[in-house]
């Protein structure tokens, strides 16, 4: 690549995010040049990292797929590799792929407001090299997970396990573990998802936890939509049920934050009722109220069938030690285990990890605070899409992607070159970061993210019919975004 390639707008991150801000580009934006640097060599971000046993969605794909291109299978929640080629799918079919630069992955970027150009740093997956680029606007699609670390907590006597220990992030391909014992380390989406599928194959799977999450149990497949698809156009029927499955969940979602006992209560009953009264509820019963966290789906119960059938069970105590032939948990019990799988959670790391300096000074997103969900105060020309802790990732990316292209359109429009947002008078920070869960991953990131300021359009709000009217239809000129011309 050139080291004089520019570009109107640099994409970087070819997952759901980075294909859908692509897309909103080509339609909205014609004509605008653009490029995607993708640090892996496929397309899908989290759904080619993630090869996990049974890895799937744990949003329904009529949210989580595109509004522009209906999903085309009444299955609610998708196995990884399905919606990794409906992603791909889509940026073949709209020529998307052909503007993705493979294997680079950005390590920093320098914005000159002089130039009012970022110059965006990336080193190339072909033994070391690196690539030059330069762009008017900077879009980041990579998501905020670490995709090279995920979290592994410090066990002692871990050395002396004689059998296998795994993390999911990093499944090794071809791990048998048809036979043996199996433990779970950890409560979350990933422990949900994998503890059904192993029991299929495994002697015995046991997830191990030191405090319980919330699961509901939802329907693989969407009745309504399939019902709706024999009468109606394709492109009528997923809009209808996209819309039933934001409402729905955006009422529960409310529910759940308005009355937090009642919602608790309708949680830990559902699953009694799966389970049986002989099954210890307390297994489930989470000390944090519902939303605090994300609550993990199980497509059909089938995390409640797994238990049921004895080939699975759920239990809630504290490591002490690894011992060569399992776990030892605080209480003394010890855990016999062939394969121990750590699904102790992610790391975040912002904007992958990629230095930021403006002016030559080094930019410190820490400070920031986050505007209208997606831009940084301070930092010019630049866009970060990320998803709703409550709902489908791609609703507010969608969003994020529609209102750049306005920001662009309006900036070319009116001859401008720079846009700032820039906090007015009496907006401070509040203290809350932009992610509002107690989740491990976000408490452990909490020195080095964005905060909200004390009001809009500085807020978050994790609302999508909200955003949708911030988004979609707020003024440009409100007072908080700076636009200015070069020198």
């Amino acid at each position: 690549m050139s080291a004089a390639a520019e570009f109107d707008v640099v994409i970087v991150g070819a997952g759901i995010s980075g294909i859908a801000a692509a897309h909103y580009l080509q339609a909205l934006c014609p004509g605008r040049t653009f490029t995607i640097l993708e640090s892996r060599q496929a397309i899908g971000g989290t759904w080619d990292l993630f090869r996990y046993p049974g890895v799937r969605s744990d949003s329904d794909m009529f949210t989580l797929g595109y509004s522009f291109r209906p999903w085309q299978s009444d299955a609610s929640f998708a196995a990884g590799p399905l919606i990794r080629e409906y992603v791909t799918e889509t940026a073949r079919a709209e020529g998307i792929d052909r503007h993705i630069r493979f294997g680079h992955r950005v390590t920093g970027a320098q914005w000159d407001s002089q130039q009012a150009r970022w110059t965006v740093s990336a080193a190339i997956d072909n033994g070391g090299s690196a690539a030059t680029l330069t762009c008017r606007f900077l879009f980041f699609c990579s998501g905020y997970y670490d995709y090279e670390h995920g979290h592994e907590p410090e066990f002692a006597g871990r050395e002396t396990f004689a059998g296998t220990i795994v993390h999911p992030q990093h499944w090794p391909e071809g791990l048998d573990y048809t036979g043996k014992r199996v433990v779970v380390i950890g409560s979350g989406a990933t422990a949900i998802t994998l503890v059904p599928e192993m029991t299929a194959a495994a002697a015995h799977v046991t997830m191990l936890q030191r405090s319980p999450s919330y699961i509901i149990a939802l329907p693989a497949r969407d009745a309504i939509g399939a019902a709706l698809r024999r009468i109606l156009p394709r492109a009528i029927s997923y809009r209808l049920v996209r819309w039933k499955n934001i409402l729905l969940a955006s009422a529960f979602y409310q529910y759940s934050r308005r009355w937090p006992q009642r919602a608790r209560a309708l949680l830990i009953r559902a699953a009694q009722r799966l389970l049986g009264p002989q099954f210890d509820v307390a297994h489930l019963s989470p000390r944090y109220d519902p939303w605090d966290q994300r609550l993990c789906i199980a497509p059909d119960g089938d995390m409640f069938q797994a238990l049921r059938s004895g080939k699975a069970s759920i239990v809630t105590d504290g490591i002490e030690r690894f011992t060569p032939a399992g776990i030892r948990l605080a209480s003394g019990e010890e855990l016999p285990a062939d394969i121990v799988v750590t699904a102790t959670g992610l790391q975040l790391k912002l904007i992958g990890g990629a230095q930021l300096a403006i002016d030559g000074r080094p930019a410190d997103l820490s400070k920031a605070l986050i505007y209208r969900g997606l831009m940084y105060s301070g930092v010019p020309n630049m866009a970060v899409a990320s998803g709703y802790t409550n709902a489908s990732w791609t609703l507010k990316c969608e969003l994020a992607a529609r209102y750049v292209c306005r920001l662009l359109n309006h900036m070319q429009a009116n001859d401008l070159d720079i846009c700032v947002p820039t906090p007015g008078p009496g907006v401070e920070a509040s203290g809350e970061m932009f992610l509002n869960l107690t989740s491990g991953y976000v408490q452990r990131a909490a020195g080095t993210l964005p905060q909200q300021g004390t009001r809009k359009p500085w807020r978050m709000y994790q609302n999508y019919l909200r955003d949708l009217l911030s988004l979609r239809f707020s003024s440009l000129r409100d007072g908080s975004l700076r636009f200015t011309k070069r020198a």
